[in-house]
């Protein structure tokens, strides 16, 4: 065992802009990664594709100009800095840990395994959105693809129900 903890490792954790991603980076930074390592902390950032939208046929689609597209990328842009930053700001406390932080775009559920794959990650880190099995049906599971597609060990960290009650 002592010899695995000596070892140089690859920890990818994937992170937006939802509490449960930033929770499972916190999860990871408290319990997979030590102060004094020499491991590796890569945060991923997907933005996810931009979509289309077009007025081909007059039937009500939308054709925007290039100032609005050019608005909506810098916002996109902004949005996964800021995310970013975040990420890089609870990982300040490390020591000896290599923090590397990338932003990709793309379907999320392709651009993690790729770039898992693409650094040799020796774990993948994700937080889970905890969506029940209808919706889940509905809009895929990024954390059950990646399980199912990539080669390293995956640790999904579940956000715990928060015990508050509004009053």
């Amino acid at each position: 065992m002592a010899d695995m903890a000596a070892k140089e490792r690859k920890i990818l954790v994937a992170v937006d802009e939802g509490e449960e991603s930033m929770h499972a980076l916190s999860w990871c930074l408290k319990n997979v990664i030590s102060k004094n390592s020499k491991d590796t902390l890569a945060l991923l950032y997907v933005k996810p594709p931009r979509a289309v939208y077009t007025a081909i046929d007059g039937t009500g689609g939308y054709l925007f100009s290039s100032d609005i597209l050019a608005t909506m990328d810098k916002y996109s842009n902004d949005v996964a800095e800021c995310v970013v930053d975040k990420a890089k700001k609870m990982c300040k406390d490390l020591h000896d840990v290599k923090v590397e932080t990338r932003i990709d775009h793309g379907d999320p559920r392709d651009v993690i395994c790729e770039m898992t794959q693409n650094l040799g990650a020796d774990m993948l880190v994700m937080g889970s959105h905890g969506y029940g099995p209808i919706k889940r049906a509905f809009l895929g599971s990024v954390s059950n693809h990646c399980v199912q597609n990539v080669q390293c060990p995956v640790l999904i960290v579940k956000k715990p129900k928060s015990t508050a009650t509004n009053n």
